[in-house]
This record gives structure tokens, C-alpha cells and sequence, in this order.
């Protein structure tokens, strides 16, 4: 019952702006996974791809978007806004979603995906930064769990709106694309109305943020962290392949998007509990573990293509992510200044923006010459490299910044 009253009454602590940009991010994401879900299945049974073309156009769009975050970021310092650049990133992913309803080849497809993936870019860092300004230090990990809790919430509503609507309308892709454009406007309307940008901190300098001096400033526990997070993202590929996988066990077309479901569903409850924990543990023990989870899944979707085997891979893969993501994010608020957020968020996208595209090309090219099995065995090798070199480096655990 303590517990319980101490969630209820962190929850109540987090600001209104926290909420407002978790919603925002809940209703793009309906937008964004109803097509995502469905959209690996569309390029290989409708547009005649094969595994490798997936997993080339999914490195590229994820590590485009990684890659444009530090753009937006290191900009949105040096202007001193951040609102506005959320609000273009999400107007830009709004606007792409008919994309995808009229295209008649994988030139269109990608062509869509990546405008879609540098409207993520764009808004990323500032949207991330304004969480870090809007929330106390006390309570980030509670503020980027949340936000990433709502996130995740909208990751598993837009697939099973994809598996209705499929369900309901024979199977017809671009119908449901032509849907997912209107929670992308719902939530461009929110974020402009709603949201109230919080004040500069008086004296604060504003100058060019990637200079010498500035990124001396962001300190080796900064770069830690990036490193750590690249690692991570080179065991963990694109969410693509859990949908091939889910489709090689036999599920008719239209429950496919159900795996993503069930990721997101377990990632979205597990982010909020994760993140106010990580206000009261070591941030390399709760990473250590999320490594565990993540070889656990990995061995499941190695082992075995029967679907209740592959789900509870899935579900493991969702636990991992509950547990690491909105940590990572708060690593990165703790160790950088504030009048460099924007740019820390850029550059920590940037490296994993790189391994993102590293590793889902080589889970491509695995799963097109040895098999899934192999893409999938890889994986967990890679989270017991990262796993090593994260317990060999445990002294160096970044120490949060003194702020007014």
C-alpha cells in the first residue's frame, strides 16, 4: 500500500508539460505504428521485397532519424526554443503518412519512410530536452519513464487499430495507411495549443553549442553514456524483424501486427515502474540487467518460431526496452549542462544512429543468407559482448551534475 501511495503521489509531481509531450507522443506513435506494423509485410508480399531491402530501408530511416537529432538539438540551443522544432518534426511525420497509401514501389516506400524518420529527428532532441528542462532532477527517471510509457502506449494501440481495420476491410494496406494520417494531426494540434515552452534561466549563455570549448563541457561521463547506448543499439535491431518473425509462425496476415502488440503493451506498462526506479538505483546494474533480458529474448526468437515461444521472446524484448530506454535518456539529462541538452540528445542519437543502420543491415543480410535463427543468435552475442564491456567499465558510472 506504501508503494502504491508514493507512484500515486510521484505521478501527481510530474508537470503538465511532461504529460502534454507523452501525449503527443502516444497519438504519432498510433499514427506511426499503424503503418509500421503492417509496413514490412507490405514491401515483401505486395511490393516484392525481400528480407534484406527491409532491413536496409529500416537501418537507414532509424539511423537517418538518429542522425537529424543532432542537427535539431545543437539548433535548438542556440536558439534558446525548443517548441518549435518539436512542432516542424511532427508536422513533417504528420504530412508523410499518405505517402505510403499511393506508393506503387519501393522507391516511394523508402522515399516516404525516410521524410517520416527525419520528422522524428527533428523533434527528438528538443522534445527530449524539454522533458529535462520541464522536470525536477529528482524526478527525471519518473518524467522519461512516463513519457516513454505513453509513447509505448500509442506503439501498441496503432497496431491493434492496423489489425482491425485489416480485419475489417480484406487486408487492404493502403486504406489503413490512408487512417494513420489522422492521429499524426491530432497530435500536431495538441503540441501547438497545449504546450507552454518553459523560460531560459536567467544569465544563461547561449553561443555556438558545438564548439571546442562547449563540447569539452559535456565531460567523459557524458561520453560514456554514449558509448553505452551505442553498444546497446548494436544488440538491438530493428523492431522489423520481430514482425518477419512473427509471421514465419504461422499467424494469418492481419494478427501479425498483434507480436507488436504484445511488445509494446509489456514496454509500455514496464517504462514508468523502470524509470522511478532508476531514480533510486545504479544506472549500470539496471543496464546490466536489461542486457539479461535482452539475451533471453534473443534466445527465444532464435530457438523457436511457434508462436507462443516467439511471444514470449517478444515480451522479453518489451521488458528490455522498458527498462533501458527512458534510463538512457536520463543518464544523458544528469550528465550534461542544461544549455547543452539539446546538443547531448544530438550527438548520443548520432552514435546509435550509426549502429542502428550497422545493425539492421547485418540482421538483413543474416537472416537473407543463413536464416532468422542466425539474425536472432547474433543478437544475443552482441548483448553479451556489451554486457562484458559494460561490467569492465562499472567504476566509470556517470555522476549527475550539481543544478540549481
Amino acid at each position: 500500500m506504501q508503494v502504491t501511495t508514493s507512484a500515486k503521489i510521484t505521478s501527481m509531481q510530474i508537470p503538465a508539460g511532461v504529460w502534454i509531450l507523452g501525449f503527443v507522443s502516444m497519438l504519432m506513435d498510433i499514427s506511426s505504428e499503424m503503418i509500421h506494423s503492417l509496413l514490412p509485410m507490405f514491401m515483401v508480399t505486395t511490393l516484392g521485397a525481400g528480407a534484406f531491402a527491409v532491413g536496409l530501408i529500416e537501418g537507414l530511416a532509424e539511423s537517418t532519424a538518429l542522425i537529424v537529432k543532432v542537427f535539431s538539438g545543437t539548433l535548438s540551443d542556440y536558439l534558446g526554443k525548443r517548441k518549435g522544432l518539436a512542432l516542424l518534426g511532427y508536422g513533417l511525420g504528420a504530412l508523410t503518412k499518405p505517402l505510403f497509401a499511393i506508393a506503387s514501389g519501393i522507391d516511394l516506400v523508402f522515399t516516404a519512410r525516410m521524410l517520416d524518420r527525419i520528422g522524428k529527428g527533428v523533434r527528438g532532441a528538443p522534445r527530449d530536452a524539454l522533458v529535462a528542462d520541464i522536470a525536477p532532477p529528482h524526478l527525471r527517471g519518473a518524467a522519461f519513464g512516463l513519457r516513454q510509457s505513453l509513447d509505448t502506449v500509442g506503439a501498441f494501440v496503432g497496431p491493434l487499430l492496423a489489425v482491425v481495420l485489416m480485419l475489417l476491410w480484406a487486408n487492404d494496406f493502403r486504406a489503413v495507411f490512408w487512417v494513420a494520417a489522422i492521429p499524426g494531426l491530432m497530435a500536431v494540434a495538441l503540441l501547438f495549443l497545449g504546450l507552454h515552452e518553459p523560460a531560459r534561466h536567467p544569465g544563461e549563455k547561449r553561443g555556438n553549442p558545438i564548439r571546442g570549448e562547449n563540447l569539452r563541457r559535456l565531460g567523459g561521463a557524458y561520453w560514456w553514456v554514449v558509448g553505452v547506448g551505442a553498444v546497446f543499439t548494436l544488440a538491438r535491431f530493428s523492431e522489423a524483424f520481430l514482425v518477419l518473425r512473427a509471421q514465419q509462425g504461422g499467424i494469418p496476415v492481419a494478427f501479425v501486427p498483434l507480436a507488436m502488440v504484445v511488445m509494446n503493451v509489456i514496454y509500455s506498462l514496464s517504462a514508468y515502474p523502470f524509470g522511478k526506479l532508476s531514480d533510486h538505483m545504479s544506472h549500470t546494474k539496471l543496464l546490466a540487467l536489461g542486457l539479461l533480458v535482452l539475451v533471453g529474448a534473443d534466445l527465444l526468437l532464435a530457438m523457436s518460431d511457434h508462436w507462443e515461444v516467439m511471444l514470449a521472446g517478444i515480451g522479453l524484448w518489451g521488458v528490455h526496452m522498458g527498462m533501458t530506454q527512458g534510463l538512457l535518456a536520463t543518464m544523458i539529462a544528469h550528465t550534461a549542462p542544461p544549455d547543452l541538452r539539446g546538443t547531448a540528445y544530438g550527438f548520443f542519437n548520432l552514435v546509435s544512429g550509426l549502429a542502428m543502420l550497422l545493425a539492421s543491415v547485418l540482421a538483413g543480410l543474416l537472416w537473407d543468407r543463413l536464416g532468422a535463427a542466425y539474425t536472432f543468435y547474433a543478437g544475443a552475442v552482441f548483448c553479451v559482448l556489451a554486457l562484458a564491456g559494460l561490467v569492465r567499465t562499472a567504476g566509470q558510472q556517470p555522476v549527475p551534475l550539481q543544478e540549481p
